[in-house]
């Protein structure tokens, strides 16, 4: 089986600061049982000759002593040599691949498990535990298929049909993982890693109460099982109790099986942190974003040290800032630029990094600041961002005295709450193109001019449940009275728009590519009287733009640290989504205030 490389491009341009991911999935490559059984298969080696096999048995053997003793990178380099002596032993890269995922470099462990399956593709185990990788990385329908190869030879494997299920849960085919889980559970009623999948599924299904009920179970069972507690804190957060859950995600850490799952449940921690305004320690935290072991962290390609503010005065100096995550990220962070273009001062410059589409927009906004696009490849299995730019101004001779992150600025120039500025533009649409939109509207007639966003590019898993789950529960906003409904929703939205047809509402499709031309869809919004939706890319954009906009916002929203408003954007107005049911009740507030706003009143809460 040959994968396909994880992220061959940037990450979806509407990634926000990244959700909570439940964990469910179980196995210990590592396991003194998996460990038991390697050395059995020691036995049955057939190198090529009887020298080759004495060194192949004797690397292994040092290798599976030093995984005994925790020392993967010791087991790594002894399952190396055995490779070297014998590349097509398929038990080497297997041992190979346990090092690599549990010293958390998870491509790599990837690539080893697929080579020793190539090599004994009918060892189950190895399919096992490349379809548990497979999983973590995103390959859902590979990790299916090697999880249902492994439970045709063991049926009724709890822990298989545990990781399954989990495959099912994140393909939203939620009704199938239930099925799944539910005869085992009635077989082995004790088994608290099974109630603590079913309670990620009703998690990412949007029935988080429900979701509590089965964690509380799951930790009834097995206190120490730290998966559960990890999930139980996600489900806390948006039902209010975030100092709970906060509580929750500092006892599950110690119990963190891998480098991955103590990476995840350290972004957690990182984004309450933000969300209860404890910064810039949550500021600090969230460095973890660019842990190694997380498949998505960032690696920048410049030939630069990175800018360490607390020690390093940055006055006169060549400061490149590397926008991150996505699109949405990259405006939400961006609020500090002006502070660190102050910083470098006249005899400095301010290079900035963003997302391709949107260079024009940043650099009307920071005429001070050299903007140019960034592009991301895999290399050596990480998520590497490089600046053609700033690689074509090295071969001049100009050189980047240091680099830094954007997110990485909050924790220098935004200390709390009250040190983040007044409502700003963070970015400069073209205003020829917004005369133009505003003439184009106008001659759609009379009434408010709405722009619309209702979903995300992305969603899959939880972050469907942060979208409404119809487009017809948005029906009593698109046929509010005295408004015109402009689609400025990305992606491909022609059954949602021939459904509004069909139902008698008009919605207007502007003549251009909504995912790709954002200087026209940031211009748009300009143009519109309002711009509503959740908080993902076109939003985000409208509201960096100074658009008029309205957000739905999850209730532990971090962005709003324990305020009112989206501290990013001062006037952006909120409108909160309870955790459980909350659509049908928020499009209602939605609608009300747009009644109120067609009769003159902008205020009306």
């Amino acid at each position: 089986m040959t994968a396909p490389s994880p992220l061959d491009t940037a990450p979806q341009e509407d990634a926000h600061a990244p959700r909570l991911a439940v964990q469910s999935t179980v196995g210990n490559a590592a396991s003194p049982a998996a460990i038991r059984r390697l050395s059995h298969a020691l036995v049955g080696t057939k190198p090529t000759s009887a020298r080759t096999q004495k060194v192949v048995v004797d690397k292994l053997r040092a290798a599976l002593a030093a995984i005994r003793n925790g020392n993967y990178a010791l087991g790594a380099t002894q399952a190396q040599a055995a490779i070297k002596a014998d590349p097509d032993s398929g038990l080497a890269w297997h041992v190979l691949a346990i090092c690599h995922e549990k010293s958390g470099q998870v491509i790599a462990a990837l690539d080893a498990y697929q080579a020793a399956l190539q090599r004994l593709p009918e060892d189950t185990d190895i399919a096992h535990d490349l379809g548990r990788l497979a999983h973590q990385l995103g390959y859902l329908p590979i990790a299916e298929k090697l999880l249902l190869r492994y439970l045709a030879a063991h049926p009724g494997h709890a822990e298989a049909t545990n990781n399954l299920a989990c495959v099912l849960r994140d393909q939203n085919r939620y009704p199938d993982a239930i099925d799944l889980l539910t005869p085992l559970l009635e077989i082995e009623p004790g088994n608290a890693v099974l109630w603590n999948t079913l309670g990620s599924v009703m998690n990412d299904r949007g029935q988080v109460d429900q979701a509590l009920i089965f964690f509380e179970e799951a930790l009834r069972l097995d206190p120490a099982l730290a998966k559960a507690r990890y999930n139980r804190a996600n489900a806390r957060s948006p039902l209010g109790d975030t100092l709970g859950a906060l509580e929750d995600i500092e006892a599950a850490l110690p119990g963190a099986e891998t480098a991955y799952e103590q990476a995840m449940m350290r972004m957690a921690r990182a984004i309450m942190l933000m969300g209860l305004a404890r910064i810039p320690e949550g500021f600090d935290a969230y460095e973890v974003r660019l842990d190694p072991a997380l498949p998505d962290a960032m690696r920048v390609a410049v030939d630069a040290p990175r800018w360490d503010p607390k020690t390093e005065n940055i006055r006169g100096k060549r400061l490149l800032v590397v926008g991150e995550q996505g699109i949405a990220d990259e405006l939400v962070f961006a609020n500090t630029l002006p502070d660190v273009i102050d910083a470098v001062g006249p005899d400095g410059q301010v290079y900035l990094a963003v997302e391709q589409r949107m260079v024009g927009l940043f650099q009307r906004a920071h005429p001070r600041a050299i903007v140019g696009g960034h592009r991301a490849v895999r290399l050596e299995g990480r998520l590497t961002r490089y600046m053609p730019f700033i690689q074509e101004l090295s071969d001049t001779g100009v050189r980047m005295d240091a680099w830094t992150p954007i997110a990485s600025l909050m924790a220098p120039y935004r200390p709390s709450v009250a040190s983040f500025p007044p409502a700003r533009q963070v970015i400069v649409p073209d205003p020829e193109r917004v005369a133009r939109w505003t003439t184009e509207l106008e001659a759609l007639g009379t009434g408010l001019k709405v722009g619309l966003h209702w979903k995300s590019l992305v969603m899959t898993g939880a972050r469907a449940a942060f979208f409404a789950t119809g487009f017809q529960l948005w029906q009593p906003i698109l046929t509010a009275p005295g408004c015109v409904m402009i689609n400025l929703q990305c992606g491909d939205v022609s059954a949602d728009l021939a459904a509004a047809e069909a139902a008698g509402v008009r919605i207007w499709t502007p003549p251009i590519d909504l995912k790709d031309d954002l200087e026209d869809v940031a211009a748009l919004s300009v143009a519109c009287d309002l711009v509503v939706g959740p908080g993902i890319a076109g939003t985000n954009i409208a509201a960096a733009a100074g658009a008029r906009t309205w957000m739905v916002a999850a209730a532990d929203d971090w962005h709003l640290m324990q305020t009112d408003r989206y501290v990013f954007y001062p006037d952006v107005r909120i409108f909160k989504r309870a955790a459980v049911d909350g659509w049908p009740q928020v499009i209602q507030d939605i609608r009300a205030a747009l009644d109120a706003a067609v009769s003159g009143d902008w205020n009306t809460p």
